[in-house]
């Protein structure tokens, strides 16, 4: 079992927050993840991230290396929003800033402002998304490539970059719905099982994608990848208190952005927060979130992704909630 620290809480702020001084919890951040254990970090990102600020994920993970070489770094794009040479160099060139340890970890995206913006029609995104992602690994592995499709066209490219893995850093497909799950297995890559669903709708998932591994003739994997948002406190009732100001602001915005639309079935964010962390959110006393881990374990997890800061949360407060996992619950993980 790998565990990771999800830096996304705090590498999105509210407009209203000093950037520059987050910037500096940031680095400070990755400082304790790496001192108390934590095996990676991981960023996500969205552009145009009203009502929040954000920063670039790549750009930022090649600064954040240089504090702890040791660890992995595993950043999430908007495959649709990229050009597949850009993207590849850009990577390649995060993995050889890594020493090797860098994961991409790829989204289709939901939110019609970032397709906009880049001039997208989301109605071509899987299209688009497929083809991205087949070039990157081909400019990864080819000398040469040429490539005639509906989006992007190639005639005798010569990557300009390599990464250090060989063939190439490991892919990661993040996914909500059914479909994307199914996309994840017929491409070959680890399915990053998505934060956002509620345990018993990914337990459903995880059968799923295990079928269509079986169906497209690909090898099932011995473990995937899982975020989960994270609190631990000496108390559950101190976790909540802790939490919920903060983490529920965020899964406000996450129902406008439309992210609980992406889900399958009937699920809403717009309902309370205690309803919204049931079977959902892993928050509580050392012992209620080692049990709600080993859970999601069961499920065959080989890395775990806690997001364990929101936006605009107390750092102390966070520090404090991560320290005592490290203490506590940590180990029994990595048992």
């Amino acid at each position: 079992m790998k565990v990771g620290l999800s830096l996304s809480g705090m590498t999105q702020q509210p407009r209203t927050e000093d950037i520059a001084q987050r910037y500096q919890e940031v680095l400070a951040r990755v400082r304790l993840a790496r001192d108390v254990g934590f095996d990676f970090v991981y960023l996500g990102h969205h552009y145009v991230a009203h009502p929040y600020q954000m920063f670039h994920n790549i750009t930022l993970a090649a600064r954040l290396a240089a504090e702890a070489p040791e660890m992995g770094v595993v950043c999430t794009v908007v495959v649709p929003t990229y050009h597949p040479v850009e993207l590849a160099e850009g990577f390649a060139t995060l993995d050889i800033v890594t020493g090797g340890k860098a994961v991409l970890s790829c989204a289709l995206g939901y939110r019609g402002e970032e397709y906009a913006a880049f001039g997208v029609d989301p109605k071509q995104r899987v299209s688009r998304f497929v083809e991205c992602l087949t070039l990157v690994k081909r400019l990864w592995t080819e000398e040469e490539v040429t490539f005639q499709g509906k989006h992007f066209r190639l005639s005798g490219v010569r990557p300009g970059l390599r990464p250090l893995q060989r063939p190439h850093p490991p892919v990661w497909i993040a996914a909500n719905s059914d479909a994307a799950v199914r996309r994840a297995a017929v491409l070959g890559c680890p399915w990053f099982v998505n934060p956002h669903a509620a345990l018993s709708t990914i337990r459903r998932q995880v059968e799923l994608y295990r079928q269509a591994c079986n169906e497209a003739g690909r090898p099932i994997l011995d473990g995937l990848p899982m975020g989960r948002e994270c609190c631990v406190a000496p108390t559950r009732e101190e976790a909540f208190r802790t939490a919920a100001p903060f983490l529920g602001g965020k899964y406000e915005t996450y129902a406008q952005w439309g992210q609980d639309r992406a889900l399958p079935g009937q699920e809403s964010f717009r309902t309370s927060f205690e309803a919204l962390a049931h079977d959902r959110f892993v928050i509580g006393s050392p012992v209620d979130v080692a049990e709600g881990l080993e859970g999601c374990c069961a499920l065959g997890v080989s890395h775990l992704s806690l997001r364990m800061e929101w936006p605009g949360m107390d750092p102390q407060a966070a520090v404090r909630s991560i320290q005592l996992f490290a203490r506590e619950v940590m180990p029994r993980l990595k048992r």
